[in-house]
């Protein structure tokens, strides 16, 4: 079931962003000369309802598709962090000062599993509330937003979350809560 791997060379190395084509025996005898592999750092995002019931969301402009919209918190786990949760905490407090509250682990999805070898680790965090200000990092600039459960709903059902890990995981919510 497994294919053997017959070359592999790196194409390309970044600390976000890597590209290694590989060469490739499949169990039933076919070749693939040429498969690209893109390998990337664990990421993170984080489901933030406030006491309140309100969702923690940012806007932000998405350069490869050219457009501005909603967002879970998100980001990339950092070597010097204990576990994912332990980034999804710090990107949630980074991106938007929200912070504390009960965390769980939601999902763990991959963006597309033919071609990534990371994994996106989704959490769930309610009851969050303000402790500090937001302190992005130098390439992010967003727009925090407090948003009902209906507004979520709405942009889901418009198509208006175009990240789909993000809309992956905020559906899976809905089913689960019978919300939709």
């Amino acid at each position: 079931m497994t294919w053997k791997v017959l070359e592999s060379e790196y194409l390309f190395r970044r600390p976000w962003f890597t590209v290694r084509r590989e060469s490739l025996l499949l169990p039933n005898g076919n070749k693939v000369p040429e498969y690209y592999v893109l390998e990337y750092p664990t990421w993170v995002n984080t489901i933030a309802i406030t006491k309140e019931g309100e969702f923690v969301m940012v806007r932000q402009y998405r350069r490869a598709l050219g457009n501005v919209s909603y967002e879970l918190c998100a980001g990339v786990c950092e070597k010097e962090d204990a576990s994912p949760m332990v980034s999804a905490q710090r990107e949630l407090l980074e991106e938007t000062g929200y912070g504390g509250g009960k965390w769980t682990e939601f999902s763990v999805l991959s963006a597309n599993p033919g071609t990534h070898t990371n994994l996106t680790y989704c959490y769930l965090a309610t009851d969050v509330e303000p402790v500090s200000s937001p302190h992005p990092e130098a390439t992010e600039d967003l727009i925090i937003h407090l948003l009902t459960l209906d507004e979520v709903k709405r942009l889901l059902l418009n198509d208006e979350i175009k990240q789909a890990l993000h809309s992956a995981s905020l559906w899976k919510y809905m089913a689960i809560n019978r919300l939709m």
